[in-house]
């Protein structure tokens, strides 16, 4: 029992640190799709060409795919059986926290000639924004130029850290991969 009491802290702190970092995920697939009958794939230029990303990050997010494929045994062909392409959006979060009034603090809106004092006042208010990204990869059988599996991630985008950012776009693609192939 004291084991576990000692315990709480950090299973709280680790559940809040996996929680902050999170990125939601969904997939959708055909399922008339056979899965098994794909073991090769490329990108798909023209698609990718389309993404609204800079082509560091397109870089990065396909070498992270690449890695991914691979890891479940597929490799990479001139004459695949599936193409994979990606697309991006952002959305801005702006939130703002209204600190409204309160008494008996310094502030504007005292109770004197100038405005300014001891009293009731108010303190403005706070805005942050924060970008989150989605990020969708598609799976197309190669032969039918068919969407078999689309897949995507959405979370918060880091921009300052190099280091952080390509951390945070391997984590974007493998936790939407983590969903392929497609358990039937």
């Amino acid at each position: 029992m004291k084991k576990l009491i000692k315990l709480t802290p950090i299973l709280v702190f680790a559940i809040l640190l996996s929680s902050c970092s999170s990125v939601r995920v969904a997939a959708d697939y055909d399922k008339e799709a056979n899965f098994d009958t794909y073991k090769t794939f490329a990108f798909f230029k023209p698609g990718i060409d389309k993404a609204e990303i800079n082509d560091i990050d397109k870089r990065r997010i396909l070498r992270a795919i690449e890695a991914e494929l691979m890891a479940k045994g597929m490799t990479k062909s001139e004459n695949p059986d599936m193409l994979v392409s990606i697309f991006t959006k952002s959305n801005q979060r702006v939130d703002i926290y209204n600190n409204a009034w309160g008494a008996g603090a310094w502030g504007w809106g005292g109770f004197n000639r100038w405005g300014w004092g001891w009293g009731p006042g108010w303190g403005g208010n706070q805005v942050s924004t924060k970008t989150e990204g989605v990020l969708f990869i598609d799976f197309i059988d190669a032969s039918k130029k068919e969407l078999i599996w689309q897949g995507s991630g959405t979370g918060y985008l880091v921009t300052r850290n190099v280091e952080k950012k390509e951390a945070r776009i391997k984590e974007f693609v493998s936790k939407t991969m983590e969903q392929f192939p497609p358990v039937k």
